[in-house]
């Protein structure tokens, strides 16, 4: 099963299940910093964290691999009169995507990890913009979860990664398998 197939699957049942799209509870913690502008939510989903960004007056630019999720925000986004912009793009094909440099005031992944994508966002994120990303990590409690070490952070990764940038919030929680970043390009 490719990987469109096996997401388009998972959102028919989340969808299925689904009353409203929840955004990410740590990013939802730090709105005091989210003032609105340009935003890219990349491997959006079903759009919890888009739908939250358009209500704190971002004009975003949703990305996923999934036609359902993109279908599904597309129909939130009109529903509720919200500047969304989803569309249906295979991550791993990003140069098909042309951002300029300084595009965004806010980039946003949840639970997506390819590392070719981090100097990519570098680039991308206007001065004094913020980048926020949180996946699984590496941990003891949540080796047997079911997600490829592929596609799992070393430990402080991201703080690595993005240790010239200025740190905001950064979480690593080995009980979830998960780290955490918001971070602010100097």
């Amino acid at each position: 099963m490719n990987s469109k197939t096996k997401w388009n699957t998972k959102h028919t049942e989340r969808v299925n299940d689904l009353s409203e799209s929840a955004p990410n509870p740590r990013l939802k913690k730090l709105n005091a910093y989210l003032k609105g502008g340009q935003a890219l939510d990349l491997a959006c989903g079903l759009g919890g964290n888009s739908l939250f960004l358009a209500h704190m007056d971002y004009k975003v630019q949703a990305i996923d691999i999934s036609d359902v999720a993109i279908n599904y925000l597309q129909e939130q986004a009109t529903k509720n009169n919200l500047n969304i912009h989803p569309r249906v793009c295979d991550l791993t094909e990003m140069n098909n995507l042309q951002w300029q440099p300084s595009s965004f005031d806010l980039v946003i992944i949840t639970y997506y990890l390819d590392r070719t994508l981090f100097p990519i966002m570098k680039t991308i994120i206007n001065e004094n913009g913020y980048f926020f990303m949180e996946t699984f990590s590496h941990s003891p409690e949540t080796e047997n979860q079911g997600v490829s070490t592929k596609y799992k952070l070393q430990p402080n990764e991201l703080l690595a990664e993005f240790g010239n940038w200025k740190v905001l919030y950064f979480e690593e929680n080995e009980q979830e398998g998960r780290q955490t970043i918001f971070c602010q390009k100097q």
